[in-house]
């Protein structure tokens, strides 16, 4: 990906984010669209989503986990085109167990709209809202397990 240089308005960026936060609440995907440039790029969980299409993607992703969503902001940074947040989410599944998750993102704003959207978090907390049955789970809980041996006592 290219560097963009253009210099935005700090507020501005911090108050785009913000709103995106509250319509990310919301669900609505229509009015999401609206945040992201036509040829915007979504990196997660190793996968490259591009264009309105792949934001469209992301979001019936995302917004299969759970039936209600809310973030909470830990770290934010806005530098220039550049928006940085280490967040919680807040979130009841379809399976109504409730999931906290800590996510970090990265958006790269150009001409005040988001043409890169980086996001970082553990995908096995998602693994656990996403399944079912007592096998799959026990599985999950194994892998979480094992992924951290060594490191606690």
């Amino acid at each position: 990906m290219k560097v963009i240089l253009n210099i935005q308005d700090k507020d501005t960026i911090l108050h785009l984010a913000a709103d995106l936060d509250n319509d990310l609440e919301k669900k609505d995907i229509t009015k999401l669209l609206y945040y992201f440039s036509e040829d915007c790029e979504i990196e997660l969980l190793g996968l490259t989503l591009k264009s309105h299409s792949g934001v469209k993607k992301w979001l019936k992703w995302f917004f299969q986990f759970f039936e209600s969503i809310k973030f909470e902001p830990i770290v934010i940074i806005a530098d220039n085109n550049t928006f940085f947040e280490e967040f919680f989410i807040h979130g009841i599944t379809k399976n109504n167990d409730k999931l906290n998750i800590k996510v970090s993102e990265v958006l790269i704003y150009e001409n005040y709209k988001i043409k890169s959207l980086r996001l970082y978090f553990d995908r096995l907390l998602f693994a656990d809202a996403a399944i079912t049955g007592f096998l799959s789970k026990k599985i999950v809980n194994l892998i979480k397990k094992k992924s951290i041996e060594g490191l606690v006592a």
